[in-house]
């Protein structure tokens, strides 16, 4: 209220600010009690929120502005300031300070129940005799300042590695999997007749677009279930244990 009327003061005067808001906000300052309020010296907690409200600002941005109401509660209480939760969060208001709060889930796999899948030709087992015998392709996501950056890849499980990757800020078939897919088959050599091209069930694998790029590869689609990071987990782990790491992308 006090700081109401010091922003308008000037151009209204105390006297109508104080009639005309009253009307409207119950229990709105008097003119009286308007300049008692100034007169009056300032409290202890006045005092310190004026020294604290500064070193939270400070405190905020020197960790990135990513602090909450529990992390600078307790980074203050090292700083050795005596100060309470619920103080905290009402100082952090005062600056216009505020943690970073948790996204929401990111789905990377959405499927069509209404669309025909491939069989699973794999059954989890991820060996190869040679390469050009399975690819795995799966999408990951990566969060970043600017938003979510999606991640596609293909595995040659024959060597462990990643022979096509593709990063976008969109899941659409054309312009993630489908690139990553193209970087493989342009990196690969020979032919890919006995190909085994192993996904999920995501309806960016099962797009008319990506389905017709392994049929014109002249590879053989197979699927997994929805949403399941096995596949690829496996894969990881047997490049692991053959002591390979991972190469391509990343």
């Amino acid at each position: 209220m006090i700081r109401f009327i010091d922003e308008h003061r000037n151009q209204f005067g105390v006297e109508l600010l104080c009639r005309v808001v009253r009307d409207a906000v119950p229990g709105f300052l008097t003119s009286r009690g308007y300049r008692a309020a100034k007169a009056r010296v300032p409290s202890a907690r006045q005092l310190k929120d004026e020294l604290l409200v500064p070193e939270i600002e400070r405190l905020h941005a020197e960790n990135y502005g990513v602090y909450g109401v529990r992390k600078m509660h307790a980074l203050l209480r090292r700083e050795g300031w005596d100060i309470g939760r619920d103080q905290t969060a009402r100082l952090m208001k005062l600056a216009g300070v505020a943690g970073v709060k948790r996204s929401k889930k990111v789905f990377t796999t959405k499927s069509d129940p209404e669309s025909a899948t491939p069989a699973d030709l794999v059954n989890r087992d991820f060996t190869a005799p040679a390469p050009n015998r399975l690819w795995v392709a799966d999408i990951t996501y990566v969060a970043t300042w600017a938003g979510f950056a999606y991640v596609a890849f293909v595995i040659d499980v024959f060597s462990r590695m990643i022979v096509g990757w593709n990063v976008a800020s969109t899941l659409r078939a054309e312009v993630l999997p489908l690139q990553a897919l193209n970087m493989a088959a342009f990196n690969a050599t020979g032919s890919f007749d006995e190909l085994v091209h192993h996904a999920d069930h995501g309806s960016n694998y099962l797009s008319i677009v990506y389905t017709d790029r392994i049929t014109e590869l002249g590879a053989k689609p197979s699927t997994g279930t929805v949403g399941d990071s096995y596949d690829c987990q496996s894969v990881s782990a047997a490049s692991r244990k053959d002591g390979v790491v991972l190469a391509g992308a990343f």
